[in-house]
């Protein structure tokens, strides 16, 4: 995880990358509190 700021210049970096809205209400673990949809976004990066 990086500081929300750096989202952009890292997006910029990693190839077939796309940002996503930062989750509401979720600090720190926001993958964790948003596990179904983070998997789903996650495992259709992968596998392109």
């Amino acid at each position: 995880m990086v500081p929300s700021r750096n989202t952009i210049d890292l997006a910029a970096r990693l190839p077939k990358s796309e940002l996503v809205p930062l989750y509401p209400d979720s600090g720190h673990g926001g993958i964790f509190q948003n596990h179904e949809d983070f998997v789903a976004r996650a495992l259709g990066f992968l596998e392109s």
